[in-house]
C-alpha cells in the first residue's frame, strides 16, 4: 500500500525538472558509497557508476533524454566553471609551467594527432558511420569542450560526452599500471599524461591520488588539449578527406 505523502511527492517531482537533478545527485552519491565499498577501483569509476545507475532510473520511470535533461542541464552548466577554476592550482606552480612551455606543447600535439588519427583510422576500418566518426574525434577532450567540436564538425553531441566519460574511465583504470610499468614517477609528467589522455576523469584522479603537483600539470594539459583541439581537429579530418 502506498503512503500518500509519498505518492504526492512523487506526482509533484515527476513533473518537475527537480526530478532530473534530484536523480543524479542520489545516483553520483550512491556509486561513490558503493565505489568506496569496494576499494575505491578505478574499474568502478563513480561517474560510470553514476552513468549506469541513471539510464535503469530513466528506463524504470520511462523518461526520455529531453525531459531528463531539462532538470540536468543546471549541472552541464557547472562543466564549463569548474574546467577555468582549475587555473588556481595551476597559478602556485606557474614557474614550472613557463619553463617547460614548449616540451609541453609539443607533447600536446603529438598526444591530439596520435588520439585522432588511431581512432578515426580503427573506426574507419571498422565501417563507422560519417556522423559517429565526427563523434569519436573529439572524444580525447573534455566533455564540453568534445559537445561543442562534435557540434561543428557533424557529429552527434550527446554521443561525443559519452564517448568522452568512456575514455576517461579506461585512462584513470590503465595510467597507473602503465606509470609503474614504465617507472614514471614524476607527478608532472603522470598528471600530463592523464590530463592529457583522460581529461577531466584523469584530473580528478590526479588531485585526489596524485597530490596537488599532478593535478595543476592534469588541469593543464586538459584545458590545452582542448584549446590545440578545437584548432587541429578540422585540419586533421580534412587531410584523412574526412573535412
Amino acid at each position: 500500500m502506498k503512503v500518500p505523502a509519498l505518492d504526492t511527492l512523487w506526482v509533484y517531482l515527476s513533473g518537475s525538472p527537480l526530478l532530473s537533478l534530484l536523480a543524479t545527485l542520489v545516483a553520483f552519491a550512491l556509486a561513490v558509497r558503493i565505489n568506496r565499498l569496494v576499494g575505491g577501483t578505478p574499474w568502478l569509476h563513480p561517474v560510470t557508476l553514476a552513468i549506469a545507475i541513471l539510464i535503469g532510473f530513466l528506463l524504470l520511470v520511462d523518461m526520455d533524454y529531453p525531459s531528463y535533461f531539462e532538470g540536468a542541464q543546471f549541472i552541464h552548466f557547472l562543466l564549463g566553471p569548474a574546467t577555468v577554476a582549475l587555473a588556481i592550482p595551476l597559478y602556485d606552480h606557474r614557474e614550472r609551467v613557463r619553463r617547460l612551455l614548449w616540451p609541453l606543447v609539443v607533447a600536446c600535439v603529438a598526444g591530439i594527432f596520435t588520439a585522432v588519427t588511431s581512432t578515426l583510422g580503427i573506426a574507419i576500418l571498422l565501417g563507422v558511420s560519417q556522423e559517429t566518426l565526427m563523434s569519436l574525434a573529439p572524444r580525447s577532450v573534455t566533455s564540453p569542450i568534445a559537445m561543442g567540436i562534435a557540434e561543428q564538425i557533424g557529429g552527434i553531441p550527446s554521443l561525443a560526452a559519452g564517448l568522452v566519460l568512456l575514455t576517461g574511465s579506461i585512462g584513470c583504470a590503465l595510467g597507473p599500471g602503465i606509470f609503474r610499468l614504465l617507472g614514471i614517477r614524476d607527478p608532472a609528467v603522470q598528471g600530463f599524461t592523464m590530463g592529457l589522455a583522460a581529461h577531466g576523469f584523469g584530473t580528478a584522479h590526479c588531485f585526489a591520488r596524485l597530490g596537488a603537483v599532478a593535478g595543476a600539470f592534469s588541469g593543464l594539459s586538459m584545458g590545452l588539449t582542448g584549446l590545440l583541439t578545437a584548432f587541429l581537429l578540422p585540419l586533421i579530418t580534412g587531410l584523412l578527406g574526412l573535412g
